[in-house]
């Protein structure tokens, strides 16, 4: 097999993570390899051609935060065409961040590029615009799916599609530890972002106070995710007897009785580490009213999507799954309240019964995105997709 050029594009540290996991992979299997692309510190070590280093940048969060930095992208956007049409490189992988990432392929194949356009991570197009499928399958040649059942929804558009497993669930598993649950200790999960951070923060903070008018003895533990987040969230907390601290999710997600979890990968997180936990998710109001229009799911958390698939398949994969009852309840926006909030939490807390039930539920949900060797298929798929 002759050597490869081969362009990744992330837009997220998520996306560099798994970027630089199905990188080395791929390395291990063609060590003459050359990559090139634009992500993050992760991607950029292991990157020989030319490389931008973007993603504190590029991590925006809803649909204001893209308008306003709306300048920002769309210069990376034409420098980005521009150095792939320069560098020619035999495939362009686009990972996840699909606003960007589903316009840069079209944009691509419309002006002539010849190479392969490999997509790793399937964009959940399933949950807000179905009818962008048919068009992804004219110029992307092919799919990596992480849930099972998005392959269906791709190959009935033409569009080549494999799934691998989830790369996600894969990486957590080195970190599964032998911890006690703490009896009374609720953990509380924010999000990584600044913006989800303000938003979601202190409605837990005020769901905390009233579970600890309730049950005196609980303890209260927060996950940052960077030191500078941690700061901030300590000035919110401030006079409130809560310990904060920094890159300790997945060992709090273990340690913890129960959990109140941002919406979103910390959602996946949780449930593969066992944890009880309610959803919260408040964004900004635009976002919202635009958000709620668009999506065609009955469900904000992957975990209640997964279920809704496994209970009720649908026959024509065109069509999304019937709605299940959720396994973890979801509190959106305005349902996001203190009081509803401390209602679910207090629930988790006070009854083993409850958590058990619901984390039994969690280990069979998780136990459908077939994990193990996730990233070995998915670099195994992406040679395969090239030496065609």
């Amino acid at each position: 097999m002759r050597d490869f050029f081969l362009w990744f594009v992330a837009g997220e540290e998520s996306g560099d993570a798994r970027a630089v996991e199905v990188m080395q992979a791929i390395k291990s299997h063609h060590p003459s390899v050359i990559f090139g692309g634009a992500g993050g510190n992760s991607m950029q070590a292991l990157s020989e051609e030319q490389f931008d280093n973007w993603v504190q940048r590029a991590a925006v969060t809803g649909l204001w935060d893209v308008l306003k930095n709306y300048g920002y992208f769309r210069k990376k956007f034409n420098a980005m065409l521009t150095t792939i049409r320069n560098k020619k490189p035999d495939a362009v992988v686009l990972v996840d961040y699909p606003g960007f990432n589903l316009r840069l392929a079209r944009t691509l194949r419309d002006s002539g590029y010849n190479g392969k356009i490999l997509y790793y991570i399937s964009p959940q197009v399933w949950a807000w615009n179905k009818g962008r499928i048919p068009k992804m399958a004219r110029y992307l040649d092919l799919m990596i799916c992480v849930f099972p059942f998005e392959a269906p929804m791709y190959e009935a558009s033409g569009l080549h599609t494999v799934f691998v497993g989830h790369p996600l669930l894969e990486a957590l598993a080195g970190q599964m530890e032998k911890f006690e649950r703490e009896p009374s200790l609720l953990g509380l999960f924010p999000g990584s972002r600044e913006r989800e951070v303000q938003r979601n923060f202190p409605v837990m903070l005020e769901a905390a106070r009233l579970v600890a008018n309730q049950m005196p003895d609980v303890r209260f533990e927060a996950s940052a995710a960077s030191q500078s987040r941690a700061e901030n969230m300590r000035q919110m907390a401030a006079g409130f007897p809560i310990e904060i601290r920094e890159g300790n999710a997945h060992e709090l997600m273990q340690r913890a009785t129960a959990g109140i979890v941002c919406s979103g990968t910390a959602t996946l997180e949780a449930a593969f580490f066992g944890l009880p936990y309610a959803i919260i998710y408040k964004t900004a109001w635009l976002t919202f009213e635009v958000g709620k229009r668009l999506l065609d799911v009955n469900a904000l958390g992957i975990v209640n999507i997964l279920n809704n698939y496994r209970m009720n398949p649908p026959a024509n994969p065109a069509l999304p799954a019937k709605a299940a009852p959720h396994v973890v309840r979801e509190f959106i926006q305005n349902d996001a309240t203190p009081q509803s909030l401390a209602e679910e939490s207090l629930r988790l807390m006070k009854s083993e019964s409850v958590r058990l039930e619901l984390r039994n539920q969690l280990v069979e949900i998780i136990s459908t995105l077939k994990a193990e060797g996730a990233t070995n298929r998915a670099a195994k798929t992406l040679l395969k997709a090239l030496s065609k």
